[in-house]
């Protein structure tokens, strides 16, 4: 049961976080390309662009729970729920996960509608916004790393 488990855990984590890290790192830079050329009208099809990225994000972030869920699953199976590097897994996932849904998530529908609204985004934001997703992704990469090389592990790391 363990290994189906921590297999589901991993499956989960990839399918789920990688788009989420992929589309709110590519989010920033798309919002720049959309921005109209002195008092223009917004790209239209970057704008497209930004909504579906903003739209991946809102998605598989909550496809992402199943990550934490399966992961303590997998934990309580194995016995590990009071090792040291697990606990600050789970700190790191909550506040990856808080980072997530209170600083890009918002961020991001904000300067969607920003955008088809024709009203104007200043470079400021869209810089905030790329470093708020790079914490998000630095503290996932953190996570993944402790998962692979944890104290004690058998691998032989």
């Amino acid at each position: 049961m363990t290994k189906l488990l921590l297999s589901l855990h991993v499956l989960a984590a990839i399918v789920a976080v990688g788009p989420v890290t992929v589309a709110a790192s590519m989010f920033p830079p798309a919002v720049r390309r959309a921005l109209p050329s002195e008092g223009g009208e917004p790209v239209t099809t970057a704008v497209t662009t930004v909504a579906l990225l903003h739209r991946i994000c809102r998605v598989y972030a909550r496809v992402g729970i199943a990550v934490p869920v399966l992961g303590l699953a997998t934990a309580l199976a194995m016995g590990v729920l009071d090792d040291g590097w697990l606990v600050t897994s789970i700190g790191l996932t909550a506040a990856a996960a808080g980072v997530l849904l209170a600083f890009v998530l918002p961020r991001q529908d904000e300067l969607v509608g920003r955008l088809q609204g024709s009203r104007s985004v200043d470079r400021r934001s869209t810089v905030r916004l790329a470093m708020f997703t790079g914490v998000f992704n630095l503290l996932w990469a953190t996570v993944t790393v402790l998962m692979i090389v944890r104290p004690g592990s058998t691998t032989g790391a």
